[in-house]
């Protein structure tokens, strides 16, 4: 049994990519169909910010997962199991859930032993410790106050605190709810987190130990304690819009002021060609490479000359057997903040040496739309990435038509609305606290 095993996975090693299914729990979107009609039009889902008091931060603004019910998505899960779980586990799962339904990839398409799973979050349960910290806090004076709320898991004083404290039981509760026995782990990479995920499962994949990984990303950052740390950064990081919610975050406008953040999760399922094919199954986008990089320089700066980004970005398409000039569409970071977004204009100048700005490839950021996740940011980029190679359409970026340029940003943003086109070639990029940098190059399928 041995060496068949070890055979088949000879016969698998170097079999291609596919992205086959894709689940979202996001601010007004939690079907791939509705996901992709936001992003690619450039429909913002931020709103007035309800899930906390934000304290002195005078954060207004966030996008936040509402009427959130996991019976609809998991079906399956004893109410004795869920009141015991936290938010972002049961967000998390129904993501996973979403994701294998919309590959097809049921428990009886697939050994449960070739299938594996990865998440990317960059805090874990934050919010839940928040929570619970507060909960213990003023635990002698609760006892009968209305504001209690009956079966509460936000304290510390019971077995499953310890579970729901761990960053990794969001995906270790999924693998156990969807039989998925392969390796099982979590990452937390800041927002390029998403990206190494995916280049980690392909390697999976690829190295014939898997048919199958679904990746997940999942964030909760709406909490005083993060608004606070961000804030602490200094002026333009988080977003002082309070007039429009939906116009928080203008990436590469003049009066753009940073970013405001989003809570929810997305999944996408990868899975080796031939296993796919054999179940007649067909794909949104095909992975070509992934390249990551840090920059070991400041913990909080990036390359502003432009030169080390586009040295990834060309090594990324190398390992593909592209080139630069065989890119489509760049889906970019985008965060608003003054240096990100130039920072990545300059990419473009360093990667096109020599062409006009009009020549340059289209760069869309699709942060506006629910805002910025963290560790499920580059799989927000991934999953918009894979739909607009499907559907063969480039994403919109939302409140840039309206507003003036940053001169150095000044070029195709696709400013005017969802563009439909040829597009074979896509690169999603993604930026982190910690000198890190990653590219993602993904086909059409």
């Amino acid at each position: 049994m041995a060496a068949q095993a070890e055979s088949a996975a000879r016969k698998n090693r170097g079999d291609s990519v596919l992205v086959t299914g894709i689940g979202v729990m996001l601010p007004g979107a939690t079907h791939v169909n509705e996901f992709w009609q936001d992003v690619r039009d450039g429909n913002s889902r931020l709103g007035r910010l309800t899930r906390c008091v934000p304290g002195r931060t005078g954060v207004r603004v966030a996008g936040e997962l509402r009427d959130f019910d996991h019976r609809k998505f998991l079906p399956e899960l004893s109410e004795k199991f869920a009141g015991r779980y936290t938010r972002d586990a049961l967000v998390t799962m129904s993501a996973v859930e979403e994701a294998r339904r919309d590959a097809g990839l049921g428990s009886g398409e697939i050994d449960p032993l070739r299938l594996s799973l990865i998440a990317s979050s960059s805090r874990g349960p934050l919010e839940w410790v928040s929570q619970a910290l507060r909960e213990d806090d003023s635990v002698s004076n609760r006892e009968g106050h209305e504001d209690h709320e009956a079966g509460s898991t936000a304290h510390f004083g019971d077995s499953g605190a310890m579970l729901r404290g761990m960053p990794g039981a969001p995906a270790t509760l999924s693998a156990i709810y969807g039989d998925v026995r392969g390796l099982v782990t979590t990452l937390s990479s800041a927002c390029v987190g998403g990206h190494h995920a995916i280049g980690f499962a392909a390697d999976l994949i690829r190295a014939g130990t898997a048919d199958a990984v679904v990746v997940v990303g999942y964030e909760f950052p709406l909490t005083p304690l993060v608004f606070q740390s961000f804030q602490a950064m200094g002026d333009r990081v988080l977003s002082a819009e309070s007039a429009d919610p939906r116009r928080a975050i203008r990436p590469y406008t003049r009066d753009r002021e940073g970013f405001a953040f989003g809570e929810g999760a997305v999944a996408l399922c990868l899975e080796r060609e031939s296993h796919a094919r054999a179940r007649g199954a067909g794909g949104y986008a095909r992975f070509l490479s992934h390249r990551a990089l840090n920059e070991a320089t400041h913990p909080f700066g990036m390359d502003m000359s432009g030169q080390i980004t586009a040295s990834a970005v060309a090594g990324a398409l190398q390992d593909a057997g592209r080139t630069p000039r065989d890119v489509d569409w760049f889906c970019a970071h985008g965060t608003a903040t003054p240096k990100n977004d130039v920072a990545e204009s300059r990419m473009l100048g360093a990667l096109y040496e020599g062409r006009p700005r009009s020549a340059w490839p289209p760069l869309s950021s699709v942060k506006p739309v629910y805002g910025h996740l963290l560790g499920a940011a580059a799989l927000v980029n991934a999953a918009a990435t894979s739909l607009a190679l499907h559907h063969q359409c480039l994403c919109s970026t939302a409140n840039y038509a309206d507003a003036v340029p940053d001169p150095e940003c000044d070029h195709d943003h696709v400013a005017e609305g969802a563009r439909a086109t040829r597009t074979e070639l896509a690169v999603s990029l993604a930026f982190a606290i910690g000198s890190q940098t990653s590219v993602l190059a993904l086909g059409a399928a």
